[in-house]
């Protein structure tokens, strides 16, 4: 059974979902005004690594991830920018895919849009003013926080320390609301921003609403799992509870789960700072494989700190797993069809299966998990230094490389041209072979790299190799 830690009670729980063998999981997407960089996509990569997870264990998933396109910074933007606010939000929506994409995310089953939406937020107000929640103010509409009881449970925060902080940074607005805890469902349009009619008049949604209502839309009142980054879990995701179970007087979400942040030199990656390192960038510098895996392989509560050496490391660790994974896919055509002792091979993969799915059971501790692919690489490296091998074993073996790896988003393939550091370490595998008389295996490698043009040249200083121009 899969357990995860929910941010609402503190602990962690058994997944039990709503629906037997389906989850509904809303995870909060970005607001798009400007390309995203590694914080942001350490989001999408740890949520996209659990919705694999759970698909792998048999879950039907109805993933939703919206798009922020109306706010203050793509307006801003599109001020700076000399574009409509749409425009703004569609080329970044456009970067958004193309960033995410390379990372292998699976696009969501649905990806809403605020400005799609309108008809259905202005809806999901109105019911919230008809019940006694919302009220408006001057074109504004304000949700009546102290009426919700349970505000805070997700967070934990004090309305009197709220209280206290809101009353020390009223501005005009504050003049409109009955309190200082009140906050915007509607927001009356300044001149020259884009707007839509209402019942109030002019304006456009608040932030907090936009998600209570394509989450309710796509998938119900009451979804499985809500997520996010830890830094939304106050005020949005609080806010969202209150909202939501006010119109609908059921439970919003039965599990929250929340990401850690990015740190560079240990401080939280953020474009208000500053620091950020863009995906797009990081793309141009490095193999995204290697991002994909530095973020997903890390446990997603947990803060990653970036750097290039954190990425060098990442690119070492796959390193040996492909080199693994395309040594055993050489080795079968040199394999016997079956051995005596199978069998326990067999079970032995059997076994690091099993491992694998206790570790990601338990919270999805993605870390545990790859320790167990990299025990895998080394029972199958150890297994390929043998004189004879079995094609059924290294046929099951790359198969479950394939599978684990397909849960973090790393797709395999004994097809691609082999990396300078697979060459280099299947020569050093092959001097080793040397010294040990294992002459089968070198000559397998030797028979391997020549497949791949690679040409070696024995110096008195070592084996030296280059590629082939493709005639030699």
């Amino acid at each position: 059974m899969i357990q995860l830690y929910n941010t609402l009670t503190r602990k962690k729980e058994t997944f039990v979902p709503l629906e037997e063998g389906k989850v509904k999981m809303y995870v909060c997407g970005p607001t798009v005004y400007n390309y995203i960089h590694i914080g942001n996509a350490r989001s999408t990569v740890a949520f996209d690594t659990i919705r694999r997870y759970l698909t792998y264990r048999g879950f039907e998933v109805n993933y939703v991830s919206n798009f922020t396109d109306v706010d203050d910074k793509i307006i801003n933007a599109a001020a700076q920018l000399g574009k409509t606010a749409p425009e703004v939000a569609d080329t970044f929506i456009e970067a958004f895919y193309e960033d995410t994409q390379a990372l292998d995310v699976q696009k969501p089953t649905h990806s809403p849009r605020v400005m799609e939406n309108i008809p259905e937020i202005i809806s999901f107000i109105e019911a919230l003013i008809d019940n006694g929640f919302a009220y408006e103010s001057e074109g504004d509409v304000y949700y009546r926080t102290r009426k919700f009881k349970q505000y805070g449970k997700l967070s934990r925060v004090s309305l009197d320390e709220l209280e206290l902080g809101a009353s020390n940074r009223l501005g005009d607005e504050g003049t409109k609301k009955e309190d200082p805890l009140d906050f915007a469902l509607w927001k009356t349009a300044k001149e020259g921003e884009i707007s839509w009619d209402s019942p109030w008049g002019y304006g456009r949604p608040g932030w907090h609403i936009e998600c209570s209502v394509m989450a309710t839309k796509y998938l119900g009142d009451t979804i499985d799992i809500h997520a996010g980054g830890q830094d939304l879990t106050f005020p949005h995701h609080e806010n969202e509870i209150a909202q939501t179970e006010a119109k609908t007087c059921q439970t919003f979400a039965n599990y929250w789960i929340h990401n850690g942040f990015v740190t560079m030199n240990d401080e939280k990656m953020s474009k208000s700072i500053g620091n950020v390192v863009l995906v797009k960038e990081l793309r141009e510098q490095h193999d995204p494989k290697a991002l994909r895996f530095f973020m997903s392989t890390a446990h997603y509560r947990r803060p990653i700190n970036y750097s290039q050496e954190a990425i060098e490391e990442a690119k070492t660790n796959l390193n040996r797993i492909e080199t693994a994974y395309f040594n055993a896919g050489h080795r079968i055509d040199q394999a016997e069809e079956t051995l005596a002792n199978d069998n326990d091979r067999l079970e032995q993969l059997t076994h690091f299966k099993e491992q694998f799915i206790a570790q990601m059971d338990d919270d999805f501790q993605s870390q545990n998990g790859i320790t167990v692919v990299y025990d895998l690489i080394r029972f199958l490296n150890r297994y390929m230094e043998e004189s004879t091998v079995s094609k059924q074993v290294l046929e099951a073996g790359i198969t479950l490389i394939d599978e684990l790896m397909n849960v973090f988003g790393i797709q395999m393939s004994v097809d691609e041209e082999l990396l300078d550091s697979d060459i280099e370490a299947l020569i050093e595998e092959r001097q080793q072979a040397r010294k040990e008389r294992n002459f089968q295996r070198a000559d397998a490698i030797r028979d391997q790299l020549k497949e791949q043009n690679i040409i070696l040249e024995d110096t008195p200083q070592g084996i030296r190799w280059k590629r082939g121009s493709g005639n030699d």
